[in-house]
């Protein structure tokens, strides 16, 4: 119950947070100083801060009732990591990362590496989702057959 209560008042103060950067962020201009940042620098900066705690939480939380509860469930979650460090890899590797024609805004080529990995890995979310979803209306409609 401990536990709960604690994610539930974590996720209360992230979501206050978030809403007070968006309040801040477009009634003051998202200005640090005298340097005015865009929007989306500010959002996607506290974005990728929000996704690295839900994978601290994740793997730290996970590893700790892993411990607890059955220690043999270790292996499943390493194996876990290796395949998402796995699919990374390879949605880096596939990443070109040649710029946009007639682009206004240019970009480093890591950068734009990063930007065609992160495309690749939203792709491949998308496909396993779609997948996930036919073979499992497949497997249910299977076992409801029996």
């Amino acid at each position: 119950m401990k536990l709960n209560k604690i994610f539930k008042w974590g996720m209360v103060v992230l979501i206050l947070i978030s809403v007070a950067i968006l309040v801040w962020g477009f009634s003051a201009g998202f200005a640090i100083g005298d340097e005015a940042l865009p929007a989306t620098n500010v959002l996607l900066t506290w974005a990728a801060i929000m996704i690295c705690i839900a994978l601290f939480c994740w793997i730290v939380i996970g590893l700790l009732v892993s411990i607890k509860n059955d220690p043999k469930s270790l292996v499943k979650m390493g194996i876990a990591l290796v395949g998402i460090v796995v699919v990374c890899l390879i949605a880096y590797l596939l990443a070109k990362g040649d710029p946009v024609p007639g682009a206004a805004v240019t970009a480093t080529s890591g950068e734009l590496k990063l930007t065609d990995t992160i495309l690749n890995l939203t792709l491949i979310a998308g496909v396993g989702a779609i997948v996930a979803i036919i073979v499992g209306e497949i497997r249910l409609a299977l076992s409801n057959k029996k």
